[in-house]
């Protein structure tokens, strides 16, 4: 039955045109045979996202139609944005084990799985191709999620409305009792708990894996928490250092993040981020955040849009935020404390750090935020750069690691220090 499935799907799928052009017209991205097909293949006795292959893929730009959503509104006048493509980009030789390949020939073959890219400059697209999707498509983005509610908490610390210095108890006081009441917001900020609740979906027992059944992203056994709120009202766990001395990645520091977004605008999360942010990019269309239980939005993994929408968020931590908003969303003073504000105890050897749910702030000034699968979203204010790109795991988990041949390509093409 399951090599029959496949094989369908194969035919199927190759039935299916090949990714439009952005202004052309529009292009059916599945037809109704592969959909019906696809969902058949959603396993139903583990987490639906641990698939790989073309089937991954194919979830990760369909979540929509898998799971409950709810809304990020757009709003205004669409800002169109201009194109300047630059031939260097696609032309660009990597080196690999196989010899010297184009960068755009790299994204082609087989080695690949990039669903999709588009890199802007100056507010310009300079490279945009959808090679394994349309360009309407929204798909997930995994953990680049996790940035949304750290920016508007910097929004609001400032404008007086959050002092990131305190206990996170002091503005939800339901955490008392809680291992995590007494832990600074910027702690949380800095995935610097020191609690033994990072990331971990093998021991289903483990802390995080509870905090994901509770928020609808683990596989959901009979005994599980029945939401985030609660679980985190009774937290008790280990603690692997003292809050502030290490970095320790989990998503349940991003979730008590949103939390706190609620408590300090009294609505639900993606509405501040429709009021705060999407309104105001010039989006072509409306964004939303996958919610499995009660309509509560995963912001540590759980954001849909399409590709240009995301990179519109991206120009507004640019010098081209003007491109696509009418005023400056994203301070100075926000991007000064991005690239130099690290806790010292969270710079790495080679001289980056964490910050604000940033994976990676580099020397030279690039912002990183990925997502497990192969997500990206690459920033650079003082080169006026946003890349963003999609993917998803082969089979045999062999394909490439676009991210560091996007480093070097627009280090090299864009780095004035390259360009004087």
């Amino acid at each position: 039955m399951v090599r029959i499935t496949l094989f369908v799907l194969c035919f199927l799928a190759s039935s299916v045109a090949l990714a439009a052009e952005p202004n052309g017209d529009f292009v059916s991205a599945n037809s109704a045979e592969e959909i019906q097909a696809r969902q058949r293949l959603l396993p139903d006795d583990d987490i639906w996202w641990t698939v790989t292959g073309e089937q991954m893929g194919w979830m990760h730009r369909n979540v929509h139609q898998l799971f409950p959503t709810v809304n990020v509104y757009r709003g205004g006048a669409v800002k169109e944005l201009s194109y300047a493509l630059d031939a260097r980009i696609a032309e660009y030789k990597i080196e690999t084990s196989q010899g010297d390949i184009a960068f755009g020939d790299l994204l082609k073959s087989d080695r690949s799985t990039t669903m999709g890219m588009v890199i802007l400059q100056g507010g310009k697209i300079v490279y945009e191709s959808y090679l394994r999707m349309q360009h309407y498509e929204k798909p997930i983005y995994w953990s680049v999620a996790k940035v949304l509610p750290a920016t508007l908490i910097r929004i609001f610390e400032e404008r007086g409305s959050v002092d990131v210095e305190k206990q996170i108890q002091f503005y939800i006081p339901e955490l008392t009792g809680s291992d995590i009441a007494q832990i600074s917001i910027r702690n949380i900020l800095d995935m610097a708990t020191g609690l033994d609740c990072q990331d971990e979906y093998d021991d289903r027992q483990s802390c995080y894996y509870q905090y994901s059944m509770a928020i609808g992203d683990g596989f959901r056994e009979g005994d599980a928490p029945d939401n985030p709120y609660d679980f985190l009202k009774t937290l008790k766990v280990s603690r692997h250092a003292e809050p502030g001395q290490q970095f320790s990645y989990s998503g349940m520091n991003t979730f008590a993040l949103a939390w706190l977004v609620e408590k300090i605008t009294g609505e639900p999360f993606q509405d501040t981020v429709s009021r705060e942010i999407w309104q105001h990019i010039g989006a072509e269309a409306d964004a939303s955040f996958l919610a499995y239980r009660y309509g509560i939005p995963v912001s540590h993994g759980g954001f849909l849009s399409n590709m240009r929408d995301l990179a519109r968020f991206g120009l507004i931590f640019t010098p081209s935020y003007s491109t696509v908003s009418d005023r400056q969303l994203i301070s100075d003073q926000h991007i000064d404390l991005l690239l130099n504000g690290a806790n010292p105890k969270l710079v790495r050897a080679d001289g980056s750090h964490n910050i604000y749910q940033w994976d990676r702030i580099t020397d030279d000034g690039f912002l990183f935020k990925g997502g497990w699968g192969g997500q990206g979203l690459l920033i650079n204010p003082s080169l006026d750069l946003v890349a963003v790109y999609t993917s998803y795991f082969k089979e045999d988990y062999s394909q490439i690691n676009i991210r560091p041949m996007l480093y070097e390509i627009l280090r090299e093409l864009y780095s004035r220090k390259k360009n004087n």
